[in-house]
């Protein structure tokens, strides 16, 4: 049975898609920051008739340190994780650390999952890893001098770098990670939380917006696809949307920058022994 490791569970995207796994016979572990709303789905994923079981766990994904205590409380319960879906993320209207001293942003879109799935590697060997990337990616600039934005905060400019990461995360994980099937996906403009963690502008926007959004049950279903279909199964290192692969943008396909990201991003998450530039 597949056991599919699912962040960001609790809305939009993640809960649709922890329904239709669960639906189609996967084991799901879901993971969300309140408990209350990870024991609601969780409920749900059981309704879904699949039959298998239906984990829950509450870890705050913005800082590593959670990050870390969900590996070893995953490591602990899992001899083996079949699929891991990052699918947490978040759109931020201004620029704000966290405690860690990491911008908001980039450590939960980006620095989250790359620990994460570092963390899990030895239990996902042979496995899937599936990250939600965005064709907002287009609009992002990496700068691997300024990857928390000191030198300037616009809402979409560094979300689309944050899914810009994503994308060169899957393809040198792809690269340094062999073992692994590696591959992320645009899931459309979805209605869902997207924007709406803050009061202002974008809260705004993606209610007034939101009847002309694709459903979470749409947004979700590439998820569904990587992490389960046979169809999938041989694919590595790609960038999917609605369930084929297409080419991201010149600067998503470029190894130099991927390898750098990965560099600093080793540093910042303390995977390596080198102090953060």
């Amino acid at each position: 049975m597949t056991l599919v490791l699912l962040t960001g569970a609790t809305r939009g995207i993640g809960q649709a898609a922890a329904v239709a796994l669960a639906s189609e016979g996967a084991e799901v572990a879901l993971v969300g920051r309140d408990a209350d709303r990870v024991a609601a789905v969780a409920g749900e994923a059981r309704a879904a008739g699949g039959g298998a079981a239906v984990h829950e766990h509450v870890a705050d994904l913005m800082l590593m340190s959670e990050v870390r205590r969900l590996a070893e409380e995953v490591r602990t319960a899992y001899e083996r994780i079949d699929v891991l879906a990052n699918n947490a993320g978040a759109l931020f209207a201004s620029r704000k650390e966290t405690s860690e001293g990491l911008e908001r942003t980039f450590a939960l879109n980006h620095l989250a999952p790359f620990l994460l799935t570092n963390l899990l590697r030895d239990r996902l060997s042979g496995g899937r890893v599936v990250t939600t990337a965005s064709d907002a990616h287009k609009g992002g600039r990496l700068d691997l001098d300024d990857l928390q934005s000191h030198k300037g905060y616009a809402a979409m400019r560094v979300y689309g770098t944050s899914k810009l990461c994503n994308i060169l995360f899957t393809r040198e994980l792809a690269r340094r990670a062999p073992e692994l099937h590696a591959n992320c996906f645009h899931p459309g403009v979805v209605r869902t939380g997207f924007g709406k963690n803050e009061n202002g502008i974008w809260k705004l926007a993606t209610t007034v917006a939101g009847p002309f959004f694709r459903s979470p049950a749409r947004g979700a279903r590439s998820l569904v696809w990587l992490s389960l279909s046979q169809e999938a199964a041989g694919l590595t290192g790609e960038y999917v949307q609605d369930e084929k692969v297409l080419a991201p943008s010149a600067q998503a396909q470029d190894p130099i920058l991927a390898q750098g990201l990965w560099e600093h991003s080793e540093q910042l998450t303390g995977l390596s022994a080198a102090a953060p530039a």
